[in-house]
Formats: C-alpha cells, structure tokens, sequence
C-alpha cells in the first residue's frame, strides 16, 4: 500500500473518531456517532494490516481478542440498564 495512501485513510479514520465523539454527546445524535466510530475503526484495522503485511499470525490475534472484548462487552452490557450507566463498575464487581 502506498504510503501517502495509507496516510490519507488514517486521517480518515482519525476524522471518523472526533465525529463520533460529537455524535456520542447527545441522545439524538448517538447511533449515527456510534457508526462513524465502527467505520473509524474498521478502516484503521483494515490499514494497519495492509501496510504491516501480515494477515496469517496478527490477524488470528486480533479475531481472538475482539471476540473476547465482545463477549464481554455483550455481557456487560445486557447485565446493567441504561439507566444504571454512570454505576456500571459497581454492578460488575458485584456481578
């Protein structure tokens, strides 16, 4: 992958984050802030792969990990209610 390339959708990506920050600031604005911020990350991963050149080892690493982080972020998240959000660690720990 070219350099200037991979750059360019770098900032890409790096753009993609700061408007999901914005996004994620209010209720009405929260899921198309999230999806800029999949998008953000899909592109960074894809890219960080092109330019290192290694998809057999890193890329089982990486599938491994997401799938934990998943897991537990899909159990954390149908554990404690929205409501409950700003006390989330407290719920965990006594989960």
């Amino acid at each position: 992958m070219l350099p200037n390339f991979a750059a360019f959708l770098y900032l890409t990506s790096g753009v993609l984050f700061i408007l999901a920050l914005r996004g994620l600031s209010s209720p009405e604005t929260s899921r198309q802030g999230n999806l800029f911020g999949i998008f953000g990350m899909i592109i960074a991963i894809i890219v960080t792969f092109l330019v290192v050149g290694s998809f057999s080892k890193g890329f089982i690493y990486v599938l491994i990990f997401l799938s934990i982080g998943g897991i537990i972020g899909t159990i954390i998240a149908f554990k404690i209610p929205m409501t409950e959000c700003p006390n989330w660690l407290q719920d965990f720990i006594v989960w």
